[in-house]
């Protein structure tokens, strides 16, 4: 590392692997300047980014507790300061609830809300001595009307916005912002991760007659119409290294209509969602 890294700011971002929006966030912010500690369960779904000085690679996996807190203390030790935290590791869940195993549901929540936690709680006392930083939450447009067959994972992004919005309360007093960034369909890996861990699921009993259609849900983000990852990332970014930054982000293909569908009354949101969704 040269010197000048110790001018810029430090970022550390989960979940970089290689076609994933994590990864886009993390060549975004190295333009702007920033050091990008990128951060995947496995090193080698980053590796290319492995010789390119804006970047400090660790291998982190957020349902760890002792993973978290010795990738922090690396970081500190190396840098002396993280001044934004992108929590952006995820798992999907596709499925009806009533079937897919407790086990997955569990899964999913570990690492979509706790894992988010796990870094929040380790990171905060450093930055709140500091009076400084931008914990940036990475939730869901989904989790604004509740899509069909998805109900685990839109249930964690929800339970991400919630925590998202106490935090931003609570962490004011010693000057930390809370971003809760809600993508809409975002073209990524996004949809062949669904698929593997869909594919890991039992056979449905009750719902064997929906699985077309829950099978669909997997890769319903993923349409010519959606919004390229490095667009996203672009006004992420754009977003997040403002002064005073919004406590809400909402970016990508379909934003604008599931914000719409928040307010619309559900007798209507459910007709809706019957036809599209064949349930």
């Amino acid at each position: 590392m040269s010197m000048g890294v110790y001018e810029k700011q430090v970022v550390l971002i989960t979940g970089c692997s290689a076609g994933g929006i994590g990864h886009a966030l993390a060549l975004e912010f190295a333009d702007r300047g920033c050091l990008v500690v990128a951060t995947a369960r496995s090193l080698s779904s980053i590796s290319d980014l492995q010789d390119d000085e804006r970047f400090f690679l660790q291998e982190v996996d957020v349902s760890s507790d002792d993973s978290v807190r010795h990738a922090l203390s690396t970081v500190l030790e190396n840098f002396g300061r993280i001044d934004i935290v992108v929590n952006n590791a995820g798992v999907q869940c596709v499925g009806p609830v009533a079937e897919v195993p407790l086990s997955m549901i569990q899964d999913t929540f570990n690492t979509n809300v706790f894992g988010s936690l796990r870094l929040i709680q380790a990171v905060v006392p450093h930055m709140a001595c500091r009076k400084k930083g931008k914990i940036v939450n990475v939730g869901s447009v989904t989790a604004l009307a509740p899509l069909p067959w998805a109900g685990a994972y839109t249930a964690s992004k929800a339970a991400l916005h919630s925590l998202s919005d106490n935090l931003r309360l609570e962490l004011r007093p010693f000057g930390i912002n809370v971003i809760t960034v809600v993508p809409g369909a975002i073209r990524s890996n996004l949809g062949d991760s669904a698929l593997a861990i869909y594919n890991r699921m039992p056979e449905w009993k009750l719902y064997k007659q929906f699985e077309e259609a829950i099978r669909a849900r997997a890769v319903f983000s993923q349409t010519q119409k959606s919004t390229p990852a490095e667009e996203f990332a672009k006004k992420t970014v754009d977003a997040v290294l403002k002064e005073n930054p919004r406590a809400w982000v909402s970016i990508g293909h379909q934003s604008t209509i599931m914000a719409i569908l928040y307010y619309v009354p559900l007798f209507i949101r459910d007709f809706i969602f019957r036809k599209k969704f064949n349930c």
